[in-house]
């Protein structure tokens, strides 16, 4: 777990999708954010510890290395891990909101539309060598300048928010928190099976939380 320091930044972007706009200054708390996406070795534990159901492709060896993130769990399985966590650690586990994320991925850059500048991601060393049939092993790419993983690229990871295409209009400028109900949870991040597999740090996606898909993962956050 990576502190992620208090402070301001531009959230969104003006290249990019309607949902994103406008470009607005958000305040986040300091908190903690894992350096990777969560693994199929971390996720065992819980699955043996809380004897929760196996997700979808658990078997499947495209995605079962202990390495590799775990795929196709719903927002509800990704809850019930951080819920899990809590209460075997003592300290409070939850995913992260939109704002959080974006925050992180940005690593203190303000301005850039991936963690890395503005290069696009063909540039990245081996792009087209990677991602064939599943998602890579974590920690393969180098860390943005907080020291975090594969932020932006391998898997869409859960958010804790619901889901609203407008909500820059309106939220809080202080550690928004999404809208207070919706048919829909946000992810971030890109997808191992995707076109363009490593999005920008502003992109928004969002998918009913019961949906299972084999590019989805996540990460946890921690209060400070």
């Amino acid at each position: 777990m990576l502190r992620i320091p208090e402070g301001y930044f531009q959230m969104g972007s003006e290249i990019g999708q309607d949902n994103e706009r406008p470009v607005h200054k958000v305040y986040i708390d300091a908190f903690e954010l894992a350096a990777h996406q969560v693994t199929n070795a971390d996720y065992a534990q819980f699955l043996e510890a809380a004897d929760h159901p196996k997700p979808p492709h658990w078997e499947d060896p495209k995605f079962n290395h202990p390495d590799q993130p775990v795929v196709s769990t719903s927002w509800f399985d990704a809850s019930a891990y951080c819920s899990w966590l809590t209460r075997v650690t003592g300290r409070r586990y939850r995913l992260p909101s939109e704002a959080e994320w974006e925050r992180a991925a940005r690593g203190g850059v303000e301005g850039k539309a991936y963690p890395w500048g503005d290069e696009p991601p063909e540039s990245l060393l081996d792009y087209h060598l990677r991602w064939i049939h599943g998602p890579d092993p974590v920690e393969r790419s180098n860390p943005n300048p907080y020291g975090l993983y594969e932020m932006c690229e391998n898997v869409h990871e859960w958010c804790a928010d619901c889901y609203e295409a407008d909500y820059y209009s309106a939220h809080p400028e202080k550690n928004p928190r999404g809208p207070a109900a919706g048919s829909r949870r946000s992810s971030r991040g890109g997808s191992w099976r995707h076109y363009i597999r490593v999005s920008r740090c502003a992109a928004r996606s969002s998918i009913p939380p019961g949906f299972k898909y084999a590019d989805y993962g996540f990460r946890v956050a921690r209060d400070k």
